[in-house]
């Protein structure tokens, strides 16, 4: 082994590991992307070290991201950490947060392989898919829920879902994250999005962030098969 590609690997993988953009042709770090798509050495050196530590790397437009496997106790959320970082206190309530994020997928995605071209959603778009998906499944329960625990766990969640107004009545110009409302839940979520460099706000529209798209794409690509037989065998789950 190279040492200058042991180097380099190592150099890409702390780049990556503290959020630096890596990419062809944007920023500093353009050398580095270079050396991954150019280098079999450096490659193939930082495909091993990501793989054994349960990491994920995704190229999206001559980008790089990472991103933690699952059950990474390392560098993935528990749920403990997960509720601090959402704002949220009880199981039932990151479960609903969980929900409002696939739906988030959803929104961009038209079925598990078709991109949907919209640059924004809002937050009262992310309610409504919200409420009518809820409804769908509470309609077809027997279908897409097979064991009992998993009929409770999505029967709290619609449960929470239904009995909180869509706003407070209290909002003036902004919706404020909360739990006291549809659209407060809501933003709690766009908020840990916005955090974790997943969306841009402008005038209380969300744009989507490249990093966004690549992890979004690469995650229906893995679960395509789970999510269509999870969704009773409809591709527009």
């Amino acid at each position: 082994m190279d040492s200058r590609n042991l180097e380099k690997a190592l150099e890409l993988y702390a780049k990556l590991i503290a959020g630096e953009n890596v990419s062809k042709v944007e920023g500093k770090n353009s050398r580095l992307y270079e050396e991954y798509s150019e280098n079999p050495e450096v490659y193939e050196i930082l495909n091993v070290m990501l793989k054994k530590l349960n990491l994920s790397i995704y190229e999206y437009e001559e980008s790089l991201y990472v991103t933690a496997g699952q059950g990474n106790r390392v560098f993935g959320y528990q749920n403990e950490e997960l509720k601090r970082a959402m704002g949220v206190r009880l199981n039932k309530e990151l479960y609903l947060c969980y929900f409002i994020i696939y739906q988030v997928l959803l929104s961009f995605y038209s079925d598990s392989a078709t991109l949907s071209y919209k640059e924004y959603v809002k937050l009262e778009e992310i309610a409504t898919r919200v409420t009518e998906s809820i409804r769908s499944v509470k309609e077809n329960m027997q279908v897409l829920v097979q064991a009992e625990v998993e009929e409770d766990s999505f029967l709290a969640i619609a449960l929470l879902w239904d009995e909180v107004p869509y706003t407070t009545g209290t909002e003036t110009l902004e919706v404020r994250a909360s739990k006291a409302s549809k659209a407060g839940y809501v933003k709690l979520v766009f908020n840990f999005l916005k955090s974790q460099e997943l969306f841009l706000e402008n005038n209380e529209r969300y744009y989507p962030t490249k990093r966004f798209r690549a992890l979004a794409e690469r995650y229906f690509e893995e679960n395509r098969g789970t999510l269509y037989e999870l969704f009773g065998g409809k591709q527009d789950a």
